[in-house]
């Protein structure tokens, strides 16, 4: 049998994705690569730990579970995450920002100064632009300053980007409309913070870099990876966690998160032998407020 590896998630950097393995190997990817590999037949999905550090059980985890944690190293994961709001005390300064996914979906996040814009290539943000910088807890105040008085999420489900793909404006100008619509908002409100320098609107589009421009549109998502199933296409464009992979049946997204944990071997092209879920897109999604 071939070796098999564990995949450790997708990165994203500045040089694009990448897909981390178990034991420090990594596989640059770009547009046109092709994408194989299937499960173990009779395998299981482990715990894939917290914090670089192994599941001590080794616990069989749900194959629908994006997290792909138990519930203590999902714990203890949490335990040291600002994103979760459990660290009040962290010296770095923080941006605010303002992100778009799609038609519809905005919302209000931070991120270390010192991460760039990272963090919003790994949430897969169409477009964003930086709201202003300072402390974390004066960022905090901000996050929930937009989140109280415009209703403006601090979470918005993957399901819900990746379903809106499809639809998105064809110009850069157009999809950073709806977000510029909410910064003008957000610079009105009084109580913003006194340590925290605002900063101009100017918006930053990931099409590109995320593949998008020109990309077909996919038409469903692998709801989970299951024992003796496998997956084979050609890289179109990737965001955030997803890759949007073209199959003989058209382009399906795989959500990496959902690699975690299971014992993965290479196989060769045809049909995707994971269960796909088809795209349901409403009409409006505007929110009231290996290889």
């Amino acid at each position: 049998m071939a070796q098999a590896w564990k995949c450790a998630g997708l990165r994203w950097s500045a040089e694009g994705p990448e897909l981390m393995w178990d034991g420090g190997r990594r596989s640059p990817l770009s547009w046109g690569k092709r994408v194989s590999f299937g499960v173990v037949e009779g395998g299981v999905r482990e715990c894939a730990g917290a914090r670089g550090h192994a599941c001590p059980r080794r616990v069989v985890v749900p194959g629908r579970s994006a997290g792909g944690r138990c519930e203590e190293c999902a714990r203890l994961d949490r335990a040291h995450s600002v994103a979760a709001d459990r660290v009040a005390d962290d010296p770095r300064p923080y941006r605010v920002y303002l992100a778009w996914f799609g038609p519809g979906l905005v919302k209000v996040g931070i991120t270390a100064v010192e991460r760039g814009s990272v963090r919003l290539l790994e949430q897969g943000a169409v477009c964003f632009s930086w709201l202003g910088s300072g402390p974390l807890m004066a960022a905090r105040r901000t996050e929930e300053l937009l989140r109280a008085a415009l209703r403006v999420p601090d979470r918005i489900p993957y399901a819900e980007k990746r379903a809106v793909r499809a639809a998105l404006p064809q110009a850069e100008g157009e999809r950073a409309e709806e977000m510029s619509e909410v910064y003008a908002r957000a610079v009105e409100l009084g109580g913003w913070p006194e340590s925290l320098e605002r900063a101009p609107f100017r918006p930053v589009d990931h099409v590109r870099a995320f593949g998008l421009a020109g990309a077909p549109a996919a038409l469903g998502e692998v709801g989970q990876l299951v024992p003796g199933g496998a997956v084979s296409g050609e890289l179109v464009a990737a965001a955030g966690p997803d890759l949007h992979l073209a199959t003989p049946g058209g382009v399906v997204v795989l959500d990496t998160r959902l690699m975690r944990g299971w014992q993965l071997v290479p196989v060769a092209g045809g049909e995707p032998a994971f269960p796909v879920r088809h795209f349901e897109v409403g009409a409006d999604h505007r929110q009231d407020g290996l290889f």
